[in-house]
């Protein structure tokens, strides 16, 4: 499963040869950070590719948060204005992770926090 994560992560985002240790250890992290979210009925395999797609996902936005310097590109101090560079990236990074915890939502533990009710 590992390798068909880490295949589908260097395909989203297109990882260079160089990356490709750091693309590894993302894989590793987001494959164990998700496995430890799943319920306790559901394993990575029986997620099926939901499972491989939403790590890869992960994995990709993590790579691009680490390309991104998030430098400012361009300053004006008259009617101030401010250009970041990246061209998006974080925007994509967080579409993705968007987009991965939606696969895996039926798999995973609901762990959002709520009040029932508290007495005053």
């Amino acid at each position: 499963m590992h390798e068909k994560t880490l295949k589908l992560a260097a395909a989203i985002s297109q990882a260079s040869a160089g990356e490709m240790p750091l693309l590894e250890a993302l894989c590793a992290a987001a494959e164990a950070d998700l496995s430890g979210r799943l319920r306790e009925e559901w394993t990575p395999e029986r997620c099926g590719d939901a499972f491989s797609c939403a790590a890869a996902m992960v994995t990709a936005a993590g790579m691009l948060t680490c390309r991104a310097n998030g430098g400012v590109e361009q300053l004006t101090a008259g009617e101030v204005s401010l250009r970041l560079s990246g061209n998006g990236t974080c925007e994509t990074a967080a579409m993705l992770r968007r987009h991965a915890a939606a696969l895996m939502a039926p798999y995973c533990r609901d762990d959002s926090f709520a009040f029932a009710g508290v007495r005053g």
